[in-house]
């Protein structure tokens, strides 16, 4: 689990590269996933199953503006991987200035908006009846800290640019033990109900954001920016917009399927769906980590590598991290569908949501053996530059396939429907992804590694 420089991206060995990378991403996306988890059971238990409906009420506003600097630090982090492969230092430094920039005025821009339409917001994304109040307290103190929670987002993709998993690793772990923390604090002892959850939350990204400014301004970094860089060059900006623009529009779509769902599932089954939405939700975010994990490590690899020209090693590392997500993605299919009651007793004892919930996790998860295709097929597109490809194929699930089937199959199926979109949609995504990552390979990468010798 060592850290790697820059240029040992394209010198090590692709699987031993990998899992270097990898596995602190994993386990760095795990300790995130469990901080969900466990808040979720925290509040689930402490306030109520209302409390976790709030929650899923108030996730998609909240993460679409702090996704702004998730796309920024994705996009940016592309260019960075291929500038410093092509050993070109001041454009990954003026990059990430650029990052910085648009990333503090984006989210605070969008945080004001936010405050200022909050009546308004809340009930579109499905916090009706007795869910608006505590979604409304909740939504209004995470607010405040979102702008933090972005430039954490922005540094952590950074950061693996850099070759460092391992710090990227420690900026997701420690705000997620201190929320966990904090919740106990809040909620258990001091009973803040939702307030204290919210400002729990709210601390944690003050907390990341405190060690990604440390790790940058010490001697861990290679991207040492001054002042100068903070200035926004058009053509980077382009740039990071064209690459970023993959990954803010795979959060949009996201929180546009949050709004559906919420609102659909709320029509069809009231509080108790929304619910149980919920808490599938939640296990899709921790369930998955180590395939997000090696998606993650996987970018920084192929970007470093393509921008060096060394296009086997590239291929290399696209058949390796399918190999490697698609065998830890059977796992987690297995464990899901023989015990997904026992993983709803842990969230609530509600017995219309313990009824509901383990036969939407059976069918949402119905189809997880084969999604790092579509993950990590993305992911290709997106670290090697090419930004059109990697959005049509980002939104190929959800927005082509996934916000279609929910609005028809309940018509049909009623709430099953809208279960049965997820598998389904799932499975034509990856042979979408399929065709188009095999057709790169053997038109670009083949070709180009030919020519080259």
């Amino acid at each position: 689990m060592a850290n790697v420089s820059s240029q040992d991206l394209g010198i090590q060995p692709i699987g031993k590269l990998l899992v270097k990378q990898a596995v602190p991403a994993s386990i760095g996306i795990l300790v995130m996933s469990l901080n969900i988890l466990v808040d979720t059971i925290f509040v689930g238990n402490w306030i109520g199953s209302t409390a976790i409906a709030a929650i899923n009420v108030v996730l998609p506003v909240s993460f679409f503006i702090a996704a702004l600097g998730m796309a920024i630090g994705i996009g940016g982090s592309s260019i960075i991987s291929r500038a410093l492969g092509a050993d070109n230092i001041e454009k990954s430094l003026k990059t990430f200035g650029n990052q910085i920039t648009l990333t503090l005025l984006l989210t605070v821009s969008m945080v004001i908006l936010g405050l200022y339409y909050v009546d308004a917001i809340i009930p579109a994304f499905g916090g009706k009846g007795a869910i608006f109040e505590p979604a409304k307290i909740y939504y209004t103190i995470i607010l405040y800290g979102i702008p933090f929670l972005a430039l954490s987002m922005l540094g952590n993709t950074v950061i693996r640019a850099e070759g460092k998993p391992k710090f990227a690793m420690y900026a997701m772990m420690i705000p997620s033990v201190g929320n966990l923390f904090l919740d106990y604090v809040f909620i258990n002892i001091l009973d803040f109900g939702m307030e204290g959850a919210a400002w729990a939350t709210t601390a944690a990204y003050l907390l990341s954001f405190g060690f990604i400014s440390w790790y940058f301004l010490s001697k861990n970094s290679e991207l040492k920016i001054n002042f100068s860089h903070f200035g926004l060059q058009r053509s980077i900006v382009s740039e990071i917009g064209s690459l970023g623009f993959v990954t803010l529009a795979r959060q949009a779509v996201v929180s546009v399927t949050y709004l559906f769902m919420n609102n659909i599932l709320f029509d069809l089954g009231g509080e108790t769906s929304v619910t149980a939405y919920a808490i599938v939700g939640r296990m899709l975010m921790f369930a998955l980590f180590p395939v997000f994990g090696i998606t993650q490590g996987f970018l920084p690899i192929a970007g470093f590598n393509y921008g060096a020209g060394k296009y086997e090693r590239v291929r290399e590392s696209i058949n390796t991290a399918i190999k490697y997500a698609v065998f830890l993605a059977t796992i987690i299919f297995i464990l899901l569908m023989i015990f997904p009651e026992a993983i709803t007793n842990l969230f609530t004892q509600n017995p219309e949501v313990l009824k509901e919930t383990p036969t939407a996790m059976r069918w949402v998860f119905a189809a997880t053996p084969i999604i790092a295709i579509q993950l990590i097929g993305a992911a290709y597109f997106q670290a090697i530059g090419k930004a059109i490809p990697a959005l049509l194929l980002t939104l190929t699930r959800q927005g082509f396939f996934f916000i279609p089937l929910i609005l028809i199959l309940p018509m049909f199926y009623g709430e099953l429907g809208v279960w049965m979109s997820f598998p389904i949609s799932d499975i034509l995504a990856t042979i979408v992804t399929a065709y188009y990552l095999n057709k790169e390979i053997k038109s670009t990468l083949l070709i180009q590694s030919t020519e080259k010798e």
